[in-house]
């Protein structure tokens, strides 16, 4: 019996409390790959797989410079599901560029996984397999109080605060919607069952992808 080859390049998109945190580390973990992390974390770049927890960043949370552009990201972004101003300040340059050299090193390098960072945009349907993992948010706010150990009200108060900033960060930079799920091969209710089922239907959907590249990129995305 033969097996699928082992996916190399896995791109995770989650909004809030889909448990993205969870999926998109035990992945890399599973198949012994580089972990390439939000962009609106710390900056740590390609490290080791490891527990990432669903929490907004210090960066999101706190006044600092990158809080501050994405808070005007998120002020500038009009009422259309998909419209954005053109993304010409030398701050969405650079934001841009950071974010999508990451990406390039670690597929360069022999692939990974990336959380965020619309990277199902940047490296586009023919490169990597790329999954939308998103729910009702009522649940998510369950699931996410969960993951973090924190209250309900609390898990709500943060859902509002980081799906507008992750929408923001893509609608800003790349005039798209990053829940559309034509940009993805798999989406996920990963609310509806659980996270560890969550990774393996990841995986099984991503090793027959890697087996057969050319007509799984010809299909449109199918929601799980």
């Amino acid at each position: 019996m033969t097996t699928d080859p082992a996916p190399q390049l896995i791109t995770v998109s989650a909004s809030y409390g889909a448990g993205g945190s969870i999926v998109a580390p035990a992945l890399a973990d599973r198949l012994g790959l580089p972990f390439l992390q939000r962009a609106t974390t710390s900056e740590g770049h390609l490290s080791e797989p490891g527990p990432c927890d669903e929490q907004l960043s210090a960066d999101e949370v706190k006044a600092t410079p990158v809080h501050r552009l994405i808070a005007a990201f998120t002020q500038a972004i009009p009422a259309g599901p998909t419209q954005s101003p053109p993304s010409t300040h030398h701050q969405d340059v650079h934001l841009r560029a950071d974010g999508e050299a990451a990406i390039h090193r670690l597929a360069a390098a022999g692939g990974g996984v990336i959380l965020g960072r619309a990277a199902a945009v940047v490296l586009g349907k023919d490169r990597g397999f790329h999954v939308r993992l998103d729910g009702p948010s009522q649940r998510r706010i369950v699931l996410g109080a969960r993951i973090e150990g924190i209250s309900e009200e609390q898990a709500r108060d943060r859902l509002c605060a980081a799906d507008k900033a992750r929408i923001a960060y893509v609608r800003r930079l790349y005039r798209t919607d990053p829940a559309d799920p034509s940009l993805y091969h798999l989406v996920i209710d990963s609310t509806a069952i659980p996270l560890d089922n969550v990774i393996e239907l990841v995986l099984l959907a991503a090793r027959s992808h890697s087996a057969a590249p050319h007509a799984a990129n010809a299909a449109p995305g199918t929601t799980a």
